[in-house]
């Protein structure tokens, strides 16, 4: 399961064009005997040429308000401007108003033209607690360098420091980082494993003496 794991992290470089002869090779036979990996590497494939039209020098370039909008801002402003009389000293200010309205309506154009990331695909997976003193909740986030366990519970004993670890299809287990208990509050922490949410059937929660408190089983 590494070799695929390392050949499936290696797809977006072959598919850019990257990687020496024998880098290549590795993943053109892993490709022979895995229909997952192909299927992704077609899905990646469209992409090289998209990334070959990007400009790196114009990534940064704030968007363009929408043609006429400093006009519309100007008519706005002169229909509320007719419905009611302007003092004198007040009339003065009006130019410098109209030129704020503008950009202030520029920056939210811009602001909202922004490209926004698709929200995280989190997983509810059920909890199995063997301390009946803790209660657990947690959700999965699959990404593309392995994944995330949202954990969120009380109970755990305060300064007890605990081990997460993820168990793979192949039976074993790899660290997935430690935190510290705070009692009978409310905890909340992420954990991150370099396992691929596909290679992985569950994790586990050990205390410091290697006791498990809680599993979860994909």
């Amino acid at each position: 399961m590494s070799t695929h794991r390392e050949q499936r992290e290696a797809l977006g470089g072959y598919a850019l064009g990257h990687g020496d002869d024998a880098e290549r090779a590795a993943v053109r036979a892993h490709l022979d005997g895995c229909a997952a990996c192909r299927a992704e590497l077609a899905a990646l494939t469209p992409l090289r040429a998209r990334l070959a039209g990007v400009d790196p020098d114009r990534l940064d370039d704030a968007p363009a308000p929408p043609p006429g909008l400093g006009d519309a801002v100007l008519a706005r402003i002169a229909a509320e401007q007719a419905t009611a009389p302007v003092p004198l000293h007040r009339r003065r200010w009006a130019p410098a108003v109209a030129a704020v309205g503008i950009a202030a309506a520029g920056v939210v154009v811009g602001w909202a033209a922004r490209p926004v990331p698709d929200p995280l695909p989190l997983e509810a997976v059920a909890v199995q607690v063997a301390d009946a003193d803790v209660e657990a909740t947690a959700d999965v986030v699959p990404h593309t360098w392995g994944m995330e366990v949202q954990l969120s519970g009380e109970g755990f004993t305060a300064g007890e420091v605990y081990r997460v670890q993820v168990t793979e299809v192949d039976g074993d287990s790899v660290p997935a980082g430690e935190f510290l208990g705070i009692g009978p509050g409310q905890l909340d922490c992420n954990l991150n494993s370099s396992v691929l949410r596909e290679d992985a059937t569950g994790f586990e929660v050990l205390d410091s003496t290697g006791t498990v408190v809680l599993a979860s089983d994909f």
